[in-house]
């Protein structure tokens, strides 16, 4: 317990010294350090960006030339070389608006995304993976063929259904649990690695 605690301010004081949103921000660079995920000039998009830690590191990969797109419900406040989509992924038109926002293939796709918890378990847990099963079926309209994806999970009776349908499409689905992550914390991350340009999957949105 105070290990975990000294790791959580570790990271809160990490982030409020580099300019860094959120004590997220380290859960990415640590899988992008691992798994090589986000390249120079890369075209990215981050559902569930807000508060906009992840969209901070995107940035700082992609460079200049690449391009950040952030997709929320929620209001997210600017980032220099990002663009902010303000949209609900369960919108039956959400491709159409992300495409509208930015009408070349992703790169990448990044998931971090929670639903508003409310304290039961078992509603949030189903209602987080099927945010997320939304969010892989939405990679595989946007993805470019070779493309990587990472996937937010709380772990419980059905996470494993993420990892199957994602395997349908990516060559590699690795499980993984970044030390920035709350070591008694439920979540943890679906890398996915070269998309396969299939849409196999059962639409969802």
């Amino acid at each position: 317990m105070k290990i975990d605690i000294a790791r959580r301010d570790e990271y809160r004081k990490l982030a409020k010294e580099q300019g860094y949103r959120s004590r997220s921000s380290y859960k990415l660079i640590e899988l992008d350090k691992k798994y090589n995920l986000l390249k120079l000039n890369d075209i990215i998009l981050d559902i569930g960006s807000a508060p906009g830690g992840w969209l901070q590191v995107s940035t700082k990969f992609a460079g200049p030339d690449g391009k950040v797109v952030g997709l929320d419900m929620d209001p997210v406040k600017p980032i220099s070389g990002t663009s902010i989509i303000q949209a609900d992924i369960e919108d039956p038109n959400i491709i159409q608006i992300i495409n509208e926002g930015c009408p070349s293939s992703f790169d990448v796709v990044l998931s971090d995304l929670s639903p508003k918890v409310s304290g039961i378990w078992h509603y949030d847990h189903e209602r987080q993976i099927s945010l997320t099963l939304i969010s892989l079926k939405m990679s595989t309209k946007l993805l470019k063929k070779g493309g990587n994806a990472v996937f937010k999970i709380f772990e419980g009776n059905n996470s494993s259904s993420v990892k199957q349908e994602a395997s349908k499409v990516f060559s590699k689905v690795i499980t993984s649990k970044p030390k920035a992550s709350r070591q008694k914390s439920s979540e943890f991350y679906i890398v996915c690695l070269s998309f396969n340009g299939k849409d196999d999957l059962v639409n969802r949105t």
